[in-house]
């Protein structure tokens, strides 16, 4: 499927090198993903340094279920009303591309959070990601598997070699990213509000649809 480009990793062979503070690229539903441990800064910095991405743009993250998420959420989030919200969405949407941002724990890396101590993160539906999540015993950054300005790989065809070259495994496995729009990215607010910083493969009209009083991004000019 690479064409000898670059040498494909087991899940199991990916999940040692991820415990072990690795750098992986693997398929999520959308397109390939950088990933590394949530908790593990070092491979963090080295997944922007590969895409050459800025260090103070947080990384996104994914998980395997929404009790991996919960086990990553700040302490004082949970019982209030935004996280509630975030449990109806979390119902509602997950798993599959709604990224949501939320306060996380204090030992998460800071490559992982804004100046707020809040993650994006969302729970997958690709098996193979979410296997990773589970082999590495943590969420894993989910960040576009190319060069920052270069398109993003929704085959293992389009996945760039030099990326793939400073990775400590790659994994292809079934199915192929889908491609299209990425995830959507949203921030609970509670009492039913939500803010919608980045519109992506859920739409705005599914999420008002489940009763969200949605604030959008205004739109470029």
């Amino acid at each position: 499927m690479n064409r000898g480009l670059f040498p494909v990793s087991s899940p199991e062979a990916a999940g040692d090198a991820l415990r072990l503070g690795g750098v992986c690229i693997y398929p999520t539903e959308t397109y390939f993903a950088l990933g590394a441990a949530a908790v593990e800064t070092a491979a963090l910095a080295r997944v922007a340094g590969i895409k050459g991405r800025p260090t103070d743009k947080p990384l996104p993250l994914l998980a395997a279920d929404v009790a991996q998420v919960r086990g990553v959420l700040h302490p004082d989030f949970v019982g209030t009303a935004a996280f509630a919200d975030f449990l109806r969405l979390a119902g509602l949407f997950w798993p599959g591309p709604l990224s949501l941002v939320v306060p996380t724990r204090e030992d998460l890396s800071p490559l992982v959070k804004d100046a707020l101590g809040r993650t994006s993160i969302r729970v997958t539906p690709h098996p193979v990601a979410a296997a990773l999540c589970r082999l590495a015993a943590s969420p894993l950054s989910a960040t576009s598997a190319n060069i920052s300005g270069y398109p993003p790989a929704a085959s293992s065809q389009e996945l760039d070699p030099t990326v793939c070259a400073l990775a400590d495994a790659v994994v292809i496995g079934s199915p192929e990213p889908a491609g299209g729009p990425a995830s959507t990215v949203a921030v609970p607010g509670g009492g039913g509000r939500l803010t919608v910083v980045r519109p992506g493969a859920v739409s705005a009209e599914a999420l008002a649809a489940a009763g969200f009083v949605l604030t959008l991004p205004t739109p470029r000019s």
